[in-house]
């Protein structure tokens, strides 16, 4: 499995460690989903974070290193059930929630190149709307 993934948005490139010894299965199922190519889209409820929503899509995952609480960069896996499926991205403070309340989503992977930059990302995406995103195995 590999053990990193290349992520580009808003124009930034930024590079991300997969937690796959805390959330095997949360890894794998998302190297499934690779390549992405979606909208990051402001978060309604968490605070400092983006989303990308996957809508209905049934993962079949436990919670496997989850968290509310992510720190930034600490990118999380939500696999559905009670609010579907999502991709959350933080780039500052943030509270995991959806309309029928707080989540937790399995912490899967962490920005560990461009961490810098997650500021301006969520600047852009808070005042000038979504912004394209890809995620790509290394």
């Amino acid at each position: 499995m590999t053990s990193t993934i290349d992520v580009l948005v808003a124009g930034f490139r930024l590079a991300a460690r997969l937690e796959t010894e805390a959330a095997p299965r949360s890894c794998a199922a998302f190297l499934g989903l690779l390549p992405l190519r979606a909208r990051l889209v402001q978060a309604r409820w968490s605070g400092e974070a983006a989303w990308i929503p996957l809508g209905d899509l049934d993962l079949h995952l436990p919670y496997e290193n989850a968290t509310s609480y992510p720190g930034v960069g600490q990118l999380l896996l939500h696999p559905g059930s009670i609010s579907d499926a999502e991709i959350l991205f933080p780039y500052g403070t943030t509270v995991f929630g959806s309309k029928v309340g707080q989540l937790a989503g399995n912490h899967f992977a962490t920005i560990e190149d461009g961490l810098t930059h997650l500021t301006e990302i969520g600047r852009r995406i808070l005042w000038e709307g979504a912004q394209d995103a890809s995620f790509e195995a290394r």
